[in-house]
């Protein structure tokens, strides 16, 4: 676990700062200190994770659920993360999505220009890239529905 505990402690982290420290220990209802130690890399916490309510708590307020892919990463797991949450079904079908198609690929494309001019793809870039690439396939898994809802 030596290994896997570091890991998860570096995406603890990332989610309590992503939240912020205030708010993080309102949603918890721990301290500043107990989150810390959360994410310690002391060896006196090395043993010492967040519960998993505190975690759920945390990514429903954070921009992305750190820990649980952090997790699904070290299972082997891919998820899929739908970031869209609209209010109102799609309308347009299949001729929207061929628009949505494109331009989140101008997106994709875009992303990579930028991220390898320098011919170095940071660790910052690599998430934007794959950001990106997540919401291409999320337009391509609306199209396959909307096929599949044209086509019986």
């Amino acid at each position: 676990m030596a290994g896997h505990g570091s890991y998860l402690k570096k995406y603890t982290e990332t989610l309590v700062k992503d939240v912020g420290i205030e708010p993080a220990c309102e949603l918890t209802g721990k301290s500043k200190a107990t989150l810390g130690r959360y994410y310690s890399d002391h060896p006196e916490h090395s043993d010492r994770f967040m519960p998993i309510d505190a975690v759920i708590n945390l990514e429903k307020a954070a921009g992305y659920p750190h820990v649980t892919s952090a997790l699904a990463e070290l299972q082997g797991i891919t998820l899929s993360h739908d970031e869209r949450r609209s209010n109102s079904p799609k309308t347009g079908g299949v001729n929207s999505d061929i628009i949505a198609l494109s331009q989140r690929f101008a997106m994709l494309m875009s992303e990579y220009q930028q991220s390898i001019e320098d011919g170095i793809i940071t660790v910052n870039e690599a998430k934007r890239l794959l950001k990106e690439t997540s919401l291409l396939q999320q337009v391509l898994i609306d199209m396959k529905l909307h096929l599949e809802d044209e086509n019986g």
